[in-house]
């Protein structure tokens, strides 16, 4: 074995262990997630103070609980002041409510604690697949499994991003823990292969364009579809209460500290609609990259079918959004569907269907 054959070697095997490394710290991850949620349940009377002030302290509920008058033992209380998240016009003005947390100082410990455990395992993990492109001298996405680190990685990433721009996502970070520990298991006991050099006619700088933008969409639309999840059930919460029924206490638990239906919608609705650009240019680059690799731009290989269908749900969806009979649960309902093509086209097209994407094997 010569030396750089022996490097590369050692390469691959630094890329496993940080890939396992990063498991590990997801996992601490995780159970500091799974503390934030514990501690930060509490009664109802709590959460409403919480969600109205901001402040999980008794002091904070005193504000809202003030004493202006004692007459014969009883006690006058002021009216809660009416603070809203404004919705989109037909939809309810609802407070977000205090986060995962719960307004709580222990739960947001733990959140903090979760936060910065999924900062580090991000680096490993980062560190994983760098490890892993540098041993194969390419790109880090030639197979399903050097896709599948390289897409959680990713999708970590935007999570932090929204992180660092102050955005409220951190009621995601139990849902997005959970999927990337998923992910990284199918990928290091299922869909684990050997590094590998890729077929000549795919030696083309279009593997890092086509394929990088194709992770980053899947990323990001990941994230849109996991507030489009927690939108219909935050929905049928809220519309529970409006009927006068009474939730269990499991939603009054978990779904009262997420933010309003029409924030996650909004949120949803921006996320898919800012990236459905890039997965347009994703299936046009691809085209290019056919033309130079297979001497045709379009050849309804099941890649590019399945590719395309993805493409046309989005499509719908962003359409169905600009239509008033379409829009809540209807649009959401396809933005699901949407995402569910995008995964049958990760998974299923790679794994269960023969074409010309099939060149690395699983």
């Amino acid at each position: 074995m010569n030396l750089a054959a022996a490097t590369n070697e050692n390469l691959a095997h630094t890329s496993n262990v940080l890939i396992y490394s990063s498991m590990a710290v997801y996992t601490l991850a995780f159970f500091a997630h799974i503390a934030e949620w514990v501690f930060g349940s509490r009664s109802k009377v709590g959460r409403t103070a919480a969600a109205l002030t901001g402040d999980g302290t008794a002091a904070a509920a005193a504000k809202i609980r003030v004493q202006v008058a004692q007459k014969g033992g009883a006690t006058a209380v002021l009216d809660r002041p009416k603070i809203i998240t404004r919705s989109a016009a037909g939809s309810r003005d609802v407070p977000d409510g205090p986060g995962a947390a719960g307004g709580t100082f222990k739960g947001d410990l733990y959140g903090r604690i979760a936060v910065s455990l999924t900062v580090v395992a991000f680096l490993v993990q980062a560190g994983g697949v760098i490890a892993r492109a540098m041993s194969v001298q390419r790109a880090p996405w030639g197979n399903m499994y050097e896709f599948s680190i390289t897409f959680s990685t990713v999708a970590v990433a935007a999570y932090l991003i929204l992180m660092t721009l102050k955005k409220n996502v951190r009621w995601m970070g139990l849902l997005l823990v959970t999927t990337v520990l998923l992910d990284l298991g199918i990928a290091t006991t299922v869909l684990y292969t050997s590094s590998d050099q890729l077929v000549p006619a795919l030696h083309s700088y279009w593997l890092w364009i086509h394929v990088s933008t194709a992770i980053i969409c899947g990323a990001v639309f990941y994230i849109g579809a996991v507030a489009t999840l927690l939108y219909l059930f935050r929905d049928s919460y809220e519309s529970k209460l409006a009927n006068g029924t009474e939730p269990g206490s499991f939603a009054h638990s978990v779904l009262s500290r997420l933010p309003a239906a029409a924030t996650l919608d909004k949120f949803s609705y921006r996320i898919n609609a800012a990236v459905f650009p890039l997965w347009t240019f994703t299936i046009i680059a691809g085209a290019i990259w056919a033309g130079d690799a297979w001497g045709r731009y379009w050849g309804w290989d099941p890649k590019e079918v399945w590719s395309f269908i993805t493409w046309v749900a989005y499509a719908c969806y962003l359409h169905a959004r600009a239509t008033a009979g379409w829009k809540g649960r209807k649009a959401a309902y396809l933005a699901l569907i949407a995402f569910g093509c995008w995964l049958f086209n990760y998974y299923g097209v790679n794994i269960f269907v023969t074409g010309k994407h099939s060149y690395a094997g699983v």
